[in-house]
């Protein structure tokens, strides 16, 4: 996982969480979108980056559908393990300039912020319904 991506689940971690379950939706959906938009934004100067926001966008946007909060549609998985795969999802769109060889292109930028975006907001959510910090374990284990 990248580095910048570590240290915001590191830091947000320990902090109060401030995002329930109605908001991180409507930021799950916002995120999806954003990565569908810049798709089309990326396809005529570069075809690697537009099919990766594609993928980024389809993948947020089907953890979304299926998870049991307000916005869910199909509601198969829980809460805790969407936060999980949030964690895990905000790894691989930072690192997925490498992996398609557009790294040392202007679109990486665009991959390594929202991954960053995704591993903070996700630092913030409030899983558990604690509103208590440190919810990283309970997360993980709750989801695997």
């Amino acid at each position: 996982m990248p580095l910048l991506d570590r240290a915001a689940q590191w830091t947000t971690n320990r902090m109060p969480k401030l995002i329930g379950p109605k908001s991180h939706s409507v930021v799950d959906y916002a995120m999806a979108a954003a990565f569908i938009g810049m798709a089309a934004f990326f396809w005529r100067r570069n075809k690697r980056a537009a099919v990766g926001a594609v993928l980024c966008g389809a993948a947020e946007t089907f953890n979304a559908l299926c998870t049991d909060y307000p916005g869910g549609v199909f509601r198969e998985i829980t809460f805790e393990t969407h936060g999980a795969i949030d964690f895990s999802l905000s790894g691989m769109v930072a690192s997925l300039p490498g992996v398609l060889r557009f790294s040392a292109e202007p679109e990486s930028r665009f991959f390594r912020l929202q991954g960053l975006a995704l591993a903070a907001v996700a630092g913030l959510t409030d899983f558990t319904g604690s509103g208590k910090s440190g919810q990283l374990k309970e997360v993980y284990k709750h989801a695997g």
